[in-house]
């Protein structure tokens, strides 16, 4: 399955901006089930300076200094990303097969033990996402029983936010409380993952958050439209001895190879797709364009032999 992803973010300002510090995050992360094949960025205004760094989530950060005055900020990343639906089907399968029940997940967690260490940072309460709801603690123990297998009770439950919460486009933004979303049982995808991350969290369980995209497609008949696309998040729980198993409440399924991971981290604020701090007065406006279209062998043997004929060209 190869994707080709465009992926536009922009500010428009309402005052002149005469210097800005930004942080950029659209190039999609290589797992042991994706690689990324190609991907370009562009910025316009052009930057004074620009750095490239991991972050200690794994995820690609890039720095953009502006000096000069602008009234907007546009930043396109362009990807093409290769994903292996036999090797993610093989990690469900040992996921389901190697689970373990709540109850022994917290034992295991309530001691030291090195394969746990990455993990356990997921544990805590992070900028967006706190745990000290009791009734979100109610909720997801209706699901985990100490007894009870780990992925069996985490897809229950992801099944249950689908079917209890209502998609509304609009009701929430990113600075929406976990709270709120569950007190009015409405949101989007990034408010549902959210709300699971919380639950889980609060019962001890290591959740993170994933970002990325999910290809939509066109009623029957229908062309899609170029921009048609959005950004989508999903959450992942940790399950002692097998590794991370990714759910989508908002679809009800397991991730396989319609999900391509941009990154993850504790919450939203960790793989915010643009974020910075200007100088200038007044308001903003933010607009956010995404395409997400299959590809195929062909389209990137000729992207490899475009590239090798550049790089040959280069070194004459």
């Amino acid at each position: 399955m190869i994707y080709n992803i465009y992926h536009k973010t922009q500010f428009n300002y309402q005052s002149n901006v005469t210097f800005s510090h930004n942080i950029a995050r659209l190039k999609p992360k290589n797992t042991p089930y994706q690689i990324l094949r190609d991907f370009s960025m562009e910025i316009q205004p052009a930057v004074y300076e620009s750095h490239e760094f991991v972050d200690i989530f794994g995820n690609t950060n890039n720095h953009l200094l502006i000096r000069e005055p602008h009234q907007f900020l546009a930043v396109t990343g362009k990807s093409i990303v290769e994903i292996f639906p036999h090797l993610i089907e093989e990690h469900i399968h040992n996921l389901k097969s190697q689970s373990i029940t709540y109850g022994k997940a917290l034992e295991r967690l309530s001691k030291f033990n090195v394969n746990d260490l990455d993990a356990k940072q997921f544990l805590f309460e992070s900028e967006l996402i706190p745990t000290h709801s009791l009734s979100i603690k109610q909720y997801v123990l209706e699901s985990f029983h100490k007894d009870r297998d780990l992925f069996e009770a985490t897809y229950e439950f992801m099944g249950r936010i689908f079917n209890d919460f209502e998609f509304l486009s609009g009701f929430s933004d990113i600075t929406t409380p976990v709270e709120n979303i569950f007190e009015a049982k409405k949101g989007v995808c990034q408010d549902f993952a959210q709300f699971a991350i919380s639950a889980l969290r609060s019962i001890g369980l290591p959740a993170k958050y994933m970002s990325g995209y999910i290809e939509t497609l066109p009623a029957k008949g229908e062309k899609k439209l170029f921009g048609a696309d959005a950004s989508h998040a999903w959450f992942a729980v940790y399950i002692p001895n097998s590794g991370w198993a990714e759910f989508d409440p908002t679809n009800n399924i397991i991730p396989k190879e319609q999900h391509i991971l941009l990154g993850s981290g504790r919450d939203y604020n960790d793989i915010s797709p643009l974020k910075g701090v200007v100088f200038s007065s007044g308001n903003s406006q933010l607009s956010v364009m995404v395409d997400v279209r299959k590809s195929d062998k062909q389209d990137l043997a000729e992207l490899k032999s475009n590239k090798e004929i550049q790089t040959q060209s280069q070194q004459q």
